[in-house]
């Protein structure tokens, strides 16, 4: 509490200030050029993406769906999770990921691993913060040329705020929430020099929930160091500590295939032995460089350490009747990794002629360490009565997984962007990964030596054709796999070991149009293949089964940015059949038929906007669909809405309110009885200065 009283005065202290000196400033975040880049946005819309290509290329020329979150949406929207900025892309399926981590399903493959920052894999669970973030980046479909493993479905990208030398400014902001929960961030940048800037983002927040017991609290920090070392060459060093500490909520059971109604504020954990905690340091040098007229380098090093634990009672079967009974089941789980990662990118152009080139030949190097540990907890009473709730004492003490491994990951690619003059581009790329893992399980007597290695090519190509210069229509392939040690590499048993890994395989076809000056419109269909395929056995979560191969495809429409000069958009709808190849009636769990998010900011004066958005979510299965008592979460239709208020040039006042109508509905799931509610109506005040 101390580390949020402090903060929170100092930055009381910094808006009354600014409100004092009346500086001019514009609202919404200060834009400088960056010294190291990795992106442009206006407002909501995106101009062009690093990750997609590894190379800075116009969206419209990429041939691959991505959505864009800029900075000013997520602070215009009032959010501070992950989670909460993935509702509004559809697509994209928020998972409960069991009230300790960021989990999410695209295109209906399940990952708790498939995120980066600035195109550097950040695999561990836990629930990333947006305090330091210049947008987030949803790049959708299997593109294992750039990402290496994983990815299946896509992944998300967050693209950390950069110094800047060309102005000085520094933003904060507090804010108190409807439940009693409030927070401060503070954003500074300074240049040192001509080209040497120093860039803070810190934050540190307090939260409270409607669920009884429910609670947390987190705090980290990001000093960057960015300099010119030398003519055309640029140097850029950060590092982030993040420390969260919360209260892990599995929601609640089902009943009769539906969730539980009549129990949305009910804890059906155990207070006080409910609990999860991380502890992470990540270091990032980076180095970019102009070689020579047309050649470049890049190279990114990271080292990271995290400390994970959590400890969780949980619904573990439905319940009997409405105010029966509920059984319950305890397990702690620790987790400490290290990652050593290295990627480097050689970017040779060759424009102005008839046929351009753009060349990227790229190594990667990843070297993993995790040590997991997993006991099961004993309950006093694994039987919940719903007539008359009282806790059991938990006692952890059996062990269920005690393991250490090594992942060493080796890649080299090459790609090509080929410009066949004014209206074709083409691009063609292949990539190569060595993937081995070794490890020990300690639980059999004698230890279990276990351990694999997978060597993967996987393909890219990409046909663009421009036939004007604000539109594009574009087809794809790519492909990608994942090891069948499992994104955590927990789950290499004696017969997985000998197993090849899943693959995926997508077909995209799409159109890209600026529709005026600053408005997107984007619109793509695909068909996803999963082959090897496997997921968490339906009656006994902890166990994996194998499914065969499965197949997703749908429709992806998008918009973003400016319709009118006060007006501002972002959002879009998504179909998706997720099933069994060959039977429709297995399908995929988190896979919603329809989902459709639309968020809009109206500037009524220079002094007052307002803002409404809207989530609409169809039915889906908390689980894959094998049996008739599978879950069913219905669907649901959330409004939010807010109010901007400029006090002065550099102070801002804003109301958002979640869930304006108060609807009922439950928001994601983890499996059949582990389900969330969502919240009531909530308000939430921001104010925030700019110095």
């Amino acid at each position: 509490m101390r580390p949020l009283l402090l903060l929170s005065v100092s930055l009381t202290a910094v808006a009354g200030a600014a409100h004092a000196q009346q500086a001019p400033a514009a609202a919404g975040p200060t834009i400088v050029d960056p010294i190291v880049v990795t992106g442009r946005a206006e407002g909501y819309r995106a101009l062009n993406v690093v990750t997609a290509t590894k190379t800075d290329t116009p969206l419209l020329d990429v041939p691959q769906s991505v959505a864009v979150v800029t900075a000013e949406q997520v602070e215009d929207q009032g959010l501070d999770s992950l989670g909460d900025v993935l509702r509004y892309v559809p697509g994209v399926t928020v998972g409960q990921g069991e009230g300790n981590r960021d989990q999410i399903t695209l295109r209906g493959q399940n990952t708790t691993a498939d995120f980066f920052v600035d195109g550097v894999r950040d695999d561990v669970q836990y629930y990333r913060p947006l305090y330091n973030l210049d947008r987030i980046e949803v790049l959708r479909g299997p593109y294992a040329l750039i990402f290496g493993r994983g990815g299946g479905g896509g992944i998300v990208n967050r693209v950390q705020k950069a110094p800047g030398a060309d102005a000085a400014f520094g933003q904060a902001r507090i804010f108190v929430d409807g439940y009693g929960g409030r927070g401060a961030w503070i954003d500074v940048n300074r240049p040192l020099g001509d080209r040497v800037a120093f860039r803070l983002n810190a934050m540190v927040e307090e939260s409270e929930s409607f669920r009884d017991f429910v609670d947390g609290s987190r705090w980290a920090i990001n000093p960057y160091l960015a300099a010119e070392i030398a003519p055309g060459w640029d140097l850029g060093l950060s590092y982030e500590h993040v420390d969260d500490d919360r209260v892990p909520d599995r929601g609640a059971p089902s009943y009769l295939g539906r969730p539980l109604e009549g129990y949305d504020q009910l804890f059906f954990g155990v207070p006080g032995v409910n609990r999860t905690t991380l502890d992470a340091d990540v270091a990032k040098l980076r180095l970019d460089g102009r070689i020579a007229p047309g050649l470049s380098l890049n190279a990114t090093l990271v080292y990271a350490d995290y400390d994970k634990l959590y400890a969780n009672v949980y619904p573990n079967g439905p319940a009997t009747s409405p105010t029966g009974t509920v059984p319950l089941a305890a397990y702690v789980d620790a987790t400490d990794r290290t990652n050593a990662l290295l990627q480097s990118n050689l970017i040779w152009e060759v424009l102005g002629g008839p046929i351009e080139h753009r060349v990227m030949i790229g190594v990667e190097y990843g070297d993993q360490d995790t040590d997991n540990a997993r006991l099961n907890g004993t309950l006093s009473n694994p039987t919940f009565s719903l007539s008359a709730p009282a806790y059991p004492t938990v006692t952890f003490g059996t062990a269920a997984r005690d393991t250490v491994s090594r992942v060493t990951t080796t890649s080299a690619y090459a790609q090509d962007q080929i410009g066949l003059g004014r209206f074709f581009d083409v691009i063609l790329g292949l990539r190569w990964d060595r993937f081995e893992i070794q490890g020990t399980d300690f639980l059999p007597t004698p230890d279990r030596a276990f351990g694999r290695t997978d060597d993967m090519v996987s393909p890219r190509l990409g046909l663009v054709w421009k036939p004007a210069e604000a539109a594009s229509l574009y087809a794809s392939y790519s492909r990608s796999f994942l090891p069948r040690s499992g994104e955590q590499f927990a789950s290499l048993t004696p017969t997985t070991q000998n197993l090849e890994p899943e693959e995926f395989e997508n077909l995209e076809v799409g159109a890209k149009w600026d529709a005026r000056p600053g408005l997107s419109l984007t619109a793509a269909l695909f068909e996803l293949r999963r082959t090897n395929a496997t997921t968490p056995d339906p009656a006994n979560p902890a166990v994996t089964i194998n499914v065969g191969e499965t197949r997703t495809r749908g429709l992806e429409l998008g918009v973003a940015g400016s319709v009118t000069d006060r007006w501002t958009v972002a959002g879009g709808y998504t179909w998706q059949e997720a099933a069994l190849d060959g039977n429709d009636a297995v399908e995929l769990a988190h896979a919603p038929e329809h989902s459709l998010s639309l968020w809009n900011r109206y500037e009524v004066t220079a002094t007052l906007g307002l803002g409404l958005g809207v989530v609409h979510q169809s039915d889906q299965w908390a689980a894959i669909r094998t049996a008739p008592t599978t879950t069913r979460l219905p669907g649901f239709t959330r409004v939010d809405a807010a109010v901007f208020w400029a006090l002065t040039p550099s102070v801002d006042v804003q109301i958002n309110v979640e869930n304006l109508l108060d609807e009922g509905y439950w928001s994601d799931a983890h499996n059949n009885n582990n389900l969330t509610p969502g919240a009531p109506r909530n308000a939430r005040l921001t104010l925030s200065a700019r110095f």
